[in-house]
């Protein structure tokens, strides 16, 4: 431990270092998605087979034919173990990110002069090698449950899994990161937002036909892609210096503020189209009006948005980060609620009816 006096933060032990470096405040983003693409699929998980008795008096005759609803989630039991499953591969391939960020901004010196949460590699609280095989560990976790949701599911997803992970290593890893070229928001955008959210859907119902699903997702991608805007607008000054190109580099300082903005007001805005089209009936939804229940977290973004907006630069941006974090849990769990309460049942894959 620091020394009492020295005026430094005082060393963190072995675990909680770790857990620091885990960048906890980051972990919203990998929750939020597979909340809501739960909360999106659950009509489906009550039901296994449906037998259908049908009768025609066209011809004056009567018959009876028995068809089988076929619901691959079809037990309560295989549709909660998959969305755990999500929620695992989701943490894991979030922890395994932000360790290969530390790692690689780490040896590339990009971290020697960074505010924000602990750095392990730069401040040598852990060795290079160390922090490496944490990121592989964390994304050999996501690989393998990923593994036995594309077994119950589709073996496709494993393509889908794999470039996740490749997007979790480039991001600031090998010899020309994504990162460092100002696409970081893109791909968060991509994965912490449609592939996370519908790829939970899908797992859980193998299925891709709720349009719901995709607006959702959207409106969690915008969020999460807020959180990296959040933590780019601290770091500008740094990441200039090191030759990091990020989104927020490149805009600057006032022009990336409002990007942040834009990204935690559209998704109240698409609410507020959501909630139109439920009622008006183009939407088809079971009780229209609570699809406007996630306005219920606008203040939250209110503080932030004027924060980013403001003159704040390096570590007055630090507040910024946290807030979003809360921001998005609570947006994701309002609209995880709406989706709930408001989707009707998906209409059934049914075979063996009589033609």
């Amino acid at each position: 431990m620091t020394p009492a006096g020295t005026g430094a933060p005082p060393t963190p032990g072995p675990v909680r270092r770790w857990w620091l470096g885990a960048r906890p405040r980051t972990l919203p983003a990998a929750v939020v998605p597979v909340v809501v693409g739960t909360a999106a699929a659950h009509p489906l998980h009550h039901a296994a087979e449906l037998v259908v008795h049908l009768t025609t008096g066209a011809t004056g005759s009567a018959y009876s034919s028995t068809a089988t609803l076929h619901l691959p989630a079809h037990s309560p039991t295989g549709f909660w173990w998959r969305a755990v499953g999500a929620l695992v591969v989701a943490l894991a391939i979030q922890v395994g990110t932000n360790y290969a960020n530390d790692y690689s901004d780490g040896i590339r010196g990009t971290d020697d002069a960074r505010v924000g949460p602990v750095r392990l590699t730069a401040t040598g609280l852990a060795s290079p090698s160390a922090v490496k095989r944490a990121a592989f560990t964390a994304f050999a976790v996501a690989g393998v449950v990923g593994l036995a949701l594309a077994w119950a599911t589709s073996w496709w997803i494993l393509l889908v899994g794999a470039a996740c992970l490749l997007a979790g290593w480039f991001y600031t890893g090998g010899p020309r990161p994504y990162g460092y070229a100002g696409l970081g928001e893109v791909f968060v955008f991509v994965f912490f937002g449609l592939v996370a959210t519908v790829g939970t859907f899908y797992v859980e119902t193998e299925r891709l036909d709720r349009p719901a699903v995709w607006w959702a997702a959207g409106a969690v991608g915008l969020l999460a892609t807020a959180l990296l805007l959040a933590n780019n607008l601290r770091d500008i000054a740094t990441d200039r210096e090191t030759g990091k190109r990020t989104l927020a580099v490149r805009v600057g300082r006032r022009a990336g503020g409002w990007c942040y903005t834009a990204c935690v007001t559209l998704p109240f805005v698409g609410v507020v189209v959501g909630a139109a089209l439920a009622l008006s009936g183009v939407v088809d939804a079971v009780r229209p009006g609570l699809v406007l229940v996630p306005l219920l977290a606008a203040p939250l973004a209110v503080g932030p948005a004027r924060t980013a907006l403001g003159d704040a630069e390096g570590r007055e941006l630090l507040p910024v980060l946290a807030a979003t974090g809360r921001l998005q849990l609570a947006f994701g769990a309002l609209l995880a609620l709406a989706l709930w309460l408001t989707l009707p049942p998906l209409l059934p894959v049914v075979s063996g009816l009589p033609r």
